[in-house]
């Protein structure tokens, strides 16, 4: 069954911690919301092999689910797994392209070179600046009465773990799986006003599952591992090069998504989507040749708003193949293109 108790923690980072010697070793993080300490336990190895993680740090993350956070309360606030909310989705939320992720090992000799040196680096960061902020999304455990933490001893035990993707998993981990509950960290730096994402996935977890229960589609036979997609997945053989959010005008707008074929070869878009951040969708027809754009008008039930949003494209199958977010800062020029 899904996470029981998904949501997001927002406070201070007051420590941190490696682990090195654990069959299953994480990065321990020590927080403080207010007056409540947590302890954040951040995956760097997989149990099953390959065990090496996918990452990706992004250093510079622009979506619009930032706008929000910061009016969060200070603590645990748990999250609906629902589109449209601040729920995290590495699939359904256009977070980042599984593209950018990479592999590295938990623990080496030496500096900047694992995936513990990733995560200590921000937090190390968060620290030292005063007015930094941690979001940690994912499963609360705790608070465990009487009980010391196990690894920085404050009472009682409390916590956030399931930093990682939460969906697509192998049989040993399927009953783990939702949608819109998928882990993650996000650094506020508000004094150089930049975001900072960092994004977990197993190698042996799917990137297409069912929007009901999270599980690996049966539609992609051979997924590949890691972040390259195989050969029976569809991921960008269409990409979304560009959208017209705010037209001129008053509403209602004519708003626009621009496609290109990236493939060698012609593509039938019959029963293809468009899905906006509420998965609303308008259903696609015609050909588009290899190498050409194709300009679709959206109707009114279809809306990218102007405070920022998500647009996805899905295949005939109800299959991602490819999807983009854009802010309010990029949705503010009137007539303006975004441009992907």
């Amino acid at each position: 069954m899904p996470l029981k108790k998904y949501g997001v923690l927002k406070g201070k980072a007051i420590g941190g911690k490696r682990e090195t010697e654990a069959s299953s070793p994480h990065f321990q993080i020590h927080m403080a919301a207010g007056d409540v300490q947590y302890r954040i336990a951040v995956n760097v190895k997989s149990q099953l092999s390959p065990s090496e993680l996918l990452f990706l740090v992004d250093d510079d993350f622009q979506h619009s689910i930032t706008a929000s956070l910061p009016e969060f309360p200070i603590g645990f606030t748990p999250l609906r797994s629902q589109p449209g909310g601040q729920a995290l989705d590495f699939i359904r939320g256009n977070l980042f392209n599984r593209l950018d992720m990479r592999l590295l090992p938990p623990n080496l000799p030496g500096p900047n070179n694992d995936l513990s040196d990733q995560i200590e680096h921000y937090v190390a960061r968060a620290i030292t600046e005063p007015d930094a902020l941690i979001y940690a999304f994912g499963e609360r455990w705790g608070p465990e009465e009487g009980v010391p933490d196990k690894i920085f001893g404050f009472t009682p035990g409390n916590g956030i773990h399931d930093i990682h993707m939460n969906q697509g998993n192998t049989p040993r981990f399927k009953s783990d799986d939702g949608v819109w509950q998928d882990g993650g960290l996000l650094f506020a730096f508000p004094g150089s006003r930049q975001w900072v994402g960092v994004f977990l996935a197993f190698q042996s977890q799917a990137w297409h599952t069912d929007d009901r229960t999270g599980h690996a589609s049966p539609d992609v036979p051979n997924p590949g591992p890691g972040p390259q997609p195989s050969p029976t997945e569809p991921d960008h053989l269409v990409r979304i090069v560009g959208a017209l959010v705010n037209p001129i005008g008053p509403a209602p707008e004519q708003e626009t998504v621009t496609l290109l074929n990236a493939s060698p070869e012609s593509i039938d878009l019959t029963g293809w989507k468009i899905a906006d951040r509420l998965k609303k969708t308008h259903t696609l027809s015609g050909v588009i040749n290899h190498g050409a754009t194709f300009v679709v008008t959206l109707p009114q039930t279809v809306q990218l708003g102007n405070k920022g949003g998500i647009i996805t494209l899905l295949n005939n199958k109800g299959l991602k193949v490819d999807g983009v977010s854009y802010t309010a800062q990029q949705a503010k020029q009137e007539g303006w293109t975004i441009v992907f």
